[in-house]
């Protein structure tokens, strides 16, 4: 299957530029929950969970998410996750407005990691 990694983390986008269709924009965690629901809302299907992990959207600034390459029909349970995840995710307050460098880069790799699983998971199927 054919994938798109909706992210905003420059480690995904540096591991997987020259192999995978990686959406990277320089938004927030929130932004990137808005770009996959826009995606979804036109028919694009969501093939990892918004809020997968254990970190918190109000621990990271970073996340990535699959979606199908092709669009087809809008599914509603799909955009029940999606917009229940965006209202997961203002419940919190931001907790990294002066994270040190060190700490984001853990926290991108901690990104990285899961949605790695998360192809490996997609490519198998």
């Amino acid at each position: 299957m054919e994938f798109i990694v909706v992210t905003n983390n420059p480690l995904v986008k540096e591991k997987y530029e020259n192999e995978l269709n990686v959406d990277y924009a320089d938004i927030s965690f929130r932004d990137v929950l808005c770009k996959v629901r826009d995606m979804i809302h036109k028919g694009h299907r969501l093939l990892t969970h918004p809020l997968s992990g254990s970190v918190k959207p109000h621990e990271t600034p970073y996340k990535s998410i699959l979606v199908s390459k092709q669009a087809t029909q809008m599914d509603l349970g799909e955009v029940s996750i999606i917009e229940n995840s965006i209202i997961t995710a203002d419940k919190f307050a931001e907790k990294f407005p002066n994270m040190p460098q060190s700490v984001k880069e853990d926290f991108q790799l901690i990104d990285c990691t899961l949605i790695t699983s998360g192809i490996d998971a997609v490519l198998r199927r």
